[in-house]
């Protein structure tokens, strides 16, 4: 039971067991738990390593007392709390180092070609080296859409082009977000897409707007939550080769279309839209930031995010991220 704190079942047996008699000794212990004297002592190590027993004076030291579970517990609460604001500081690092990198990309001017870097400034740029792209491409086109439900107007454009493509013999594959599933014209799109040849699989959240073609070129937008701001074009073998491997893995992970969703994430009961949605909310991402990654509403996101909170019985998302890990719905990373 309270396994997620650090105790074992022995230990905890031990604890309960010295705070309902405490004035037994080791060997009244070990004859009320079933365990060894032994398995007593290395229990009350265990517990002094968590600061769940005291010695009051020297000549009791083969006897510690239990520390109340009011003072104990909420030490190691504490604790906990501590070692997850720290986790999600190395988040926020890692965050800003990718965001620092990227920005050194947007630095690149064109010319240096020989970095394997090209910056496309605007919608404009963007779709016109899109177009050029597609148009030589030879065997094979990755893509990552993180978008919900796309607009009409773009897929009735994307048709001819897609069209053009799998007439050639060239692989289309595509992962979607699950939430595209619950948008008709979309539904539309990809049974069209599927039905000429293409794949389509969807995933809970993805990580950035994507398009490689021939494992040779990638197309990903400078800033994530704006797509058509800017986009950079990478052709350096190394960065094709991490990218390649990037979606081939979510790939292997995402539900082919022509399948329902899988409803379920694990023995948490949770849904993959909200397991994802959780690990967000303890990313420390707004609500508008997860229904970007999630490809729904805001209000679809603030509604996930109440009932995960309520859920687990959360008055802020800081406890919310606390006791998911506890509750193992979240990895735990010291």
């Amino acid at each position: 039971m309270l396994e997620s704190l650090g105790l074992d079942g022995p230990t905890e047996s031990v604890y309960r067991t010295m705070l309902a008699h405490p004035g037994d000794d080791a060997t009244a212990l070990a004859d009320r738990t079933g365990q060894t004297k032994e398995d007593i002592h290395r229990a009350w190590e265990r517990l002094a390593a968590l600061s769940l027993v005291v010695h009051d004076r020297a000549d009791l030291l083969d006897h510690p007392r239990a520390v109340s579970p009011e003072l104990g517990l909420e030490h190691l609460l504490a604790r906990q709390q501590a070692e997850f604001a720290a986790h999600r500081q190395r988040i926020a690092a890692s965050r800003a180092a990718a965001s620092q990198l990227i920005s050194e990309y947007a630095g690149l001017q064109p010319a240096a070609a020989n970095t394997g870097v090209e910056h496309l400034n605007g919608v404009e740029q963007i779709r016109a080296r899109l177009a050029r792209f597609t148009n030589e491409v030879e065997r094979e086109v990755m893509a990552f859409v993180p978008d919900g439900g796309q607009s009409e107007e773009n897929m009735a454009a994307a048709r001819p082009l897609n069209e053009r493509l799998l007439k050639r013999g060239v692989v289309m594959r595509t992962i979607y977000v699950d939430a595209v599933r619950n948008s008709p014209p979309t539904v539309e799109h990809v049974n069209w897409l599927t039905g000429h040849g293409g794949q389509v699989r969807t995933v809970a959240v993805l990580p950035t707007r994507m398009t490689i073609l021939d494992r040779r070129t990638a197309i990903i937008p400078l800033n994530s939550e704006d797509s058509l701001a800017g986009a950079v074009v990478l052709t350096g073998q190394g960065t094709l080769t991490a990218l390649c491997t990037l979606f081939e893995s979510v790939w292997d992970q995402a539900q082919p279309f022509g399948e329902a969703a899988a409803p379920r994430g694990g023995d948490d009961g949770l849904s993959r839209q909200e397991a994802a949605a959780l690990r967000l909310l303890a990313e420390g991402h707004t609500d508008e930031g997860i229904a970007k990654r999630l490809g729904v509403s805001h209000r679809t996101a603030r509604r996930i995010a109440t009932v995960l909170m309520e859920r687990l019985g959360a008055r802020s998302r800081f406890e919310a991220g606390v006791r998911a890990v506890r509750c193992g719905w979240l990895p735990y990373e010291p």
